[in-house]
């Protein structure tokens, strides 16, 4: 199953079927909102909106971890991550789209980890990304005709400020394309759950070290942000069939991201930690309780 995390403007749909949302329970507390469960060609397909409706959950202040566990409990095994950045690279202009294939965490104030005190597990986070679902969404993209790149390393600050001049320079010395603020954890959070995870980052504007930077105004951002939502929109919609009907899924690494991850011997690992784990990790730890269900 497809899930999306995005903005409000993503999951305006033409064609959706069966929508409704729907509250989602977790076991690490609220998620940003409540889910937009629909079919989009004959396949289901969950939204969440990453801010919650209206915007009013800052990046710092995002519950990440209910976010994924909860998606990871209605069935989505597929995750596509639709976040505004802005660019470190003259070539990658407004507009433009990035198939994000590595990450700088640069966050702080987060937790980053389902896993801690009486369960610890360690992911490798080599590869941040699944290059599988890189590739639906590039070809997608190539075939509805959106400005897309495949690749590109995404600075994840903490915020809520913009960058300083110095920090751009220095983000852009460290070879970094974009910046944003939501992508981390939201990426190791979603490897620990065996999920797979791409990361579609939206072009808004160049960042602060851009010579023409000081002369953009906020009509022209706002141009930019709305014709990036409605490719958006058609770029979920173009890679929904082919995402659904992906035979390899189930083989993919991602998938099993957790079979030698986890360190701590079984007679003792925390039964309150195995609990709350029952969905990300439940493949792995086989608890005997249920998994919470969705409430609508």
């Amino acid at each position: 199953m497809l899930g999306v995390i995005g903005g409000s403007g993503v999951y305006h749909i033409e064609g959706l079927e069966d929508a409704r949302w729907v509250r989602a329970d977790s076991a690490f507390g609220e998620p940003s909102d409540e889910v937009l469960m629909a079919s989009l060609s004959g396949s289901p397909i969950v939204f969440l909106p990453r801010h919650g409706r209206g915007h009013r959950i800052s990046p710092s202040e995002i519950n990440y971890r209910a976010n994924i566990d909860a998606l990871k409990r209605l069935g989505v095994t597929d995750i596509v991550s639709v976040s505004a950045v802005g660019s470190l690279r003259e070539n990658l202009a407004p507009g433009t789209f990035v198939i994000i294939d590595q990450f700088i965490d640069r966050t702080f104030a987060r937790e980053k980890s389902f896993f801690g005190s009486g369960l610890v597990a360690h992911v490798s986070m080599a590869h941040p990304v699944c290059n599988r679902l890189g590739e639906h969404l590039h070809a997608a993209a190539n075939r509805i005709g959106i400005p897309t790149v495949k690749g590109g390393t995404y600075l994840v600050m903490e915020g809520m400020q913009f960058s300083t001049l110095a920090e751009s320079e220095l983000y852009r010395s460290w070879q970094c394309d974009v910046i944003g603020m939501t992508n981390m954890p939201e990426a190791k959070l979603a490897r620990e759950a065996e999920m797979c995870y791409a990361s579609v980052a939206m072009v808004t504007d160049y960042d602060c070290w851009h010579p023409d930077h000081d002369n953009v105004t906020v009509d022209a951002i706002v141009k930019v942000l709305l014709a990036n939502a409605d490719r958006a929109r058609s770029l979920v919609k173009e890679v929904s069939d082919p995402v659904s009907g992906d035979a390899a899924a189930s083989g993919c690494s991602c998938r099993t991201a957790l079979q030698y991850a986890i360190l701590t011997a079984p007679e003792a690992r925390d039964p309150a930690m195995i609990e709350k784990l029952s969905a990300v990790a439940g493949r792995i730890l086989k608890p005997q309780s249920s998994i919470l269900n969705p409430q609508s």
